[in-house]
């Protein structure tokens, strides 16, 4: 039966593991963008199509009817599982989607070392088409006519305009999670892969972006690169004949479903530990994955910089610094994991005492916890180089009754909570130490105002409206 509603995104919402016995096992897919549709799409019958990414991935979809996970006797949403060839997969998502792609939309590179694209690199984008028309393939195959398809992300740039070379009754829509660079940047990457990149999500009939900042960064490069005609008061691109609306769709949190979740006896009972732990002393919290855009070891040495800067404060604050592993199959994320644990334990080593321990530092992923450190927080530091839109800064003051928001200016959801919280440069780490020091002392009344301001921008669009956004978009086509 094909499907009227499509989603193509590279991880699912669910995922695999192969039990000692062989069996399998399933468990919630990982990741900020799969929390989000996730709830878009619950109670709908919106076919996803995701990549198998672990073993467990592959069997699971090897065994069931053309990967369909939902016929092989699970009880979830539609889900289509793409058994890609690992050495395909291993190069579009390690070599190109996330260390080409996402290195030159979140400004990473150090420029005089890298970007080198060579014999090996064309290698490792010919796989990344491969990946691309792979989904295209799969979407064309389950769409009904007229169908709405969602593709998501850096991952999938390419999928928009194959899929419209093989079903042009499609009505396509493309979705950028991560910031865009400005033309002078992304034209780091070769002139014929710029305009590949471009060109394919051009394929779509609607792109959309979580800040008009990133939405005006990919019509400039349009302009540029291509020598596209760009609307950008009607916010129209056109080039080869076509014309694709661009959106600008600020994703926020369902509040209620997280409130919820918080108050469930898992999160109740590691508040009581962290209490335990942390005493009657003020809270320092950040959530993040260890990737190099989220900043957290400038983060922590602000936090150094703050206890050297104000001794009143030893022995009365604690950072508690949750960085979740990430992307461990790439060297340079090992490399700054380790960085980060290092300059924990330098903290630690120099202003810890007998019964004061000034930060706490975990790598183990575990989201009950991250929801009780949320509520337990008096201030929230989120200061990516950075980010498409951040939703641990949107998190964190729905379940926070007095947290303060430090918040970097270079994340998406500055555009809409930078009012309320205290921005800061990412790279300045002094200027954070004194962020961190002015949040701490921010005054009960003033901490509450801000809060209800904050709630009120974080949950203005939810998942599933945000979703129903632009599939109205798409109908409108």
């Amino acid at each position: 039966m094909s499907s009227s509603v499509l989603i193509a995104s590279n991880r699912g919402p669910v995922s695999f593991a192969i039990a000692e016995d062989g069996s399998l096992t399933m468990a919630r897919g990982a990741g900020g963008l799969v929390s989000g549709l996730t709830e878009a799409v619950k109670g709908t019958d919106a076919l996803w199509i995701c990549a198998a990414i672990s073993e467990g991935d592959r069997y699971a979809a090897r065994k069931a009817p053309n990967g369909r996970i939902d016929k092989g006797g699970y009880d979830i949403t539609p889900v289509r599982m793409l058994d890609i060839p690992p050495a395909t997969f291993d190069r579009a998502y390690n070599s190109v989607a996330n260390s080409t792609l996402w290195y030159v939309n979140h400004l990473l590179y150090n420029t005089s070392l890298a970007p080198q694209f060579d014999t090996t690199f064309r290698r490792e984008w010919q796989a990344y088409r491969d990946y691309n028309d792979a989904f295209a393939t799969a979407l064309a195959e389950e769409a009904a006519p007229w169908a709405r398809v969602m593709v998501q992300d850096y991952h999938l740039a390419l999928t928009p305009l194959m899929l419209r070379e093989q079903r042009p009754d499609l009505r396509i829509a493309h979705f950028s999670h991560t910031p865009w660079a400005p033309p002078e940047y992304f034209s780091l990457l070769p002139d014929d892969v710029a305009a590949e990149v471009l060109t394919g999500i051009l394929g779509a009939d609607h792109a959309g972006f979580l800040t008009g900042r990133w939405a005006s960064a990919f019509m400039d490069c349009c302009e540029v690169i291509l020598g596209a005609t760009v609307d950008r008061e009607r916010r129209t691109v056109r080039y080869d004949k076509r014309t694709t609306q661009i959106g600008v769709h600020p994703l926020g949190v369902d509040g209620e479903a997280l409130l919820a979740r918080a108050t469930a006896p898992d999160v109740e009972s590691h508040m009581a530990a962290l209490k335990d732990l942390i005493g009657d002393r003020k809270l320092i919290v950040r959530v993040d994955r260890t990737e190099l855009s989220k900043n957290i070891l400038r983060g922590l040495t602000a936090y150094r910089e703050f206890l050297e800067k104000h001794p009143e404060w030893h022995g009365r604050v604690v950072h508690l610094a949750f960085a979740y592993p990430s992307r461990h199959d790439l060297p340079e994320y090992r490399e700054y994991t380790a960085a980060v644990q290092r300059c924990a334990k330098e903290i630690e080593d120099e202003y810890a005492t007998d019964d004061w321990d000034p930060i706490i530092l975990h790598v183990r992923d575990d989201y009950a916890r991250s929801l009780a450190a949320y509520r337990l927080a008096d201030v929230l530091l989120v200061n990516p180089i950075r980010d498409g839109m951040n939703l641990v800064a949107k998190e964190g003051p729905i379940l926070s009754e007095r947290c303060a928001l430090v918040l970097s200016r270079e994340a998406g959801a500055a555009a809409e909570l930078g009012q309320d919280s205290l921005l800061v440069n990412p790279f300045d780490i002094s200027g954070t130490a004194a962020a961190l020091h002015e949040a701490l002392l921010l005054p009960e009344t003033e901490r509450i105002r801000r809060i209800a301001r904050l709630r009120k921008a974080s949950t203005a669009m939810p998942p599933r409206r945000w979703f129903e956004e632009q599939l109205a978009a798409l109908a409108a086509r």
